[in-house]
């Protein structure tokens, strides 16, 4: 009886287990489900409808075969943050343009894979949807074009486009995605550039105080406003008007137009910009013109990142234009001295101008968590 008693409550015991096993491998089940349908779930659908101010205009670049979707932007945040699309999975487009720097890095030359060096400044990703030339020289005509650069450069992620597909292929997360976007799983470099730039095209800065003194949503102060009107006049000393002569090339709302220029900073450039294209003399030393949004955060200056502070930079334009052939004849011959030579600007004037780029810091921009690095909630 003993033992027949015995036999009974291990049998229960076992039960009792297995109910447990049961139901807890059911709980896992139904988790695991749930965390699968949330991913799909998370993935937006349908086109994705840019919101920009109307004063920015609708002069905007969208490839006609790279419509800008929900589902491409999402795709595309992923691989702009993806490390492993560098040769030591240590490196992504994140690293060299940081939102908290208005997506530049803070560096005078980027540090690429095994610490190499790339050979200009991160440029601001900011309002690229309005752009149709990138590059400090202009070389790549859409930003589909332009991914492909560092993607391969030896001396930023350093890999080839074969082992990029091969190494997403291989993932959990990709080819799922890849379908959503584009129909089939198939991964191709052409496929992993035009998701990029669609995530790139989203990347508006438009909340600046400049932009809400423009929709009289703020009072600037008196520095402010005395900056911002130097800033949007040329010099005439003869009428007695001072001025920093900058919207030749930053005019507008945006803060910068579609234009290349020597901006004086060498007699000889060492880096011949577009002539190394172009072939021309006029175009040595001869640079895209950046936008100043955020360009509080985006130090250091220039293609080289020679100047450290707005400081150097205004100071440049007041006093250290070097002439050469190729200088611009936005900057020749610009002064607020009868007879000068430079815009020697004084010394609260350079204080009001600074005031007013200052106030083209659009601290939503570099927040938004919309542009910010989903890996640290996703596994793939």
């Amino acid at each position: 009886m003993k033992d027949n008693h015995e036999i009974k409550h291990k049998q229960s015991s076992f039960q009792r287990m297995g109910k447990i096993c049961l139901v807890l491998c059911l709980l896992f089940a139904i988790v695991g489900l749930t965390a699968y349908k949330g991913m799909e779930q998370v993935v937006p659908m349908g086109d994705y409808i840019f919101n920009y101010p109307a004063n920015f205009g609708n002069r905007i670049n969208v490839p006609a075969d790279n419509p800008t979707t929900q589902q491409g932007v999402y795709l595309g945040r992923l691989l702009f943050y993806e490390p492993k699309l560098s040769a030591t999975n240590t490196v992504s487009c994140g690293n060299c343009h940081q939102q908290s720097k208005a997506f530049t890095d803070g560096r005078a030359l980027s540090i690429g894979v095994n610490n190499g060096l790339a050979t200009r400044n991160s440029m601001s990703l900011a309002n690229l949807l309005w752009a149709r030339k990138f590059f400090w020289d202009g070389r790549a005509a859409s930003l589909e074009d332009q991914v492909l650069f560092p993607l391969t450069n030896p001396h930023e992620m350093g890999q080839s486009i074969q082992a990029s597909v091969q190494k997403l292929s291989n993932t959990l997360l990709y080819p799922g995605l890849f379908k959503i976007v584009y129909g089939d799983s198939t991964i191709t470099g052409d496929r992993i550039a035009k998701a990029i730039a669609q995530f790139e095209r989203t990347l508006i800065s438009a909340n600046s105080r400049y932009d809400q003194y423009l929709r009289n949503a703020y009072k600037p102060t008196d520095d402010e406003l005395k900056g911002m009107e130097l800033f949007n006049h040329g010099p005439d000393p003869e009428k007695g008007i001072r001025g920093a002569n900058c919207t030749h090339c930053h005019g507008g709302p945006k803060t910068y137009l579609e234009l290349f220029h020597n901006n004086g900073l060498d007699s000889i450039s060492k880096d011949e910009g577009m002539a190394a294209f172009t072939g021309l003399v006029t175009d040595r030393g001869r640079f895209k013109v950046p936008t100043l949004r955020n360009i509080a955060l985006t130090a250091p200056y220039m293609h080289d990142g020679r100047f450290k502070t707005l400081d150097e930079v205004v100071a440049h334009y007041s006093e250290h234009i070097k002439q050469s052939v190729s200088l611009s004849a936005f900057l020749q011959g610009e002064s607020n001295e009868m007879g000068g030579h430079s815009l020697k600007l004084l010394p609260k004037e350079k204080k009001q101008l600074i005031a007013f780029l200052n106030m083209l810091t659009d601290s939503t921009f570099i927040t938004d968590k919309r542009f910010g690095n989903p890996h640290q909630s996703t596994k793939n």
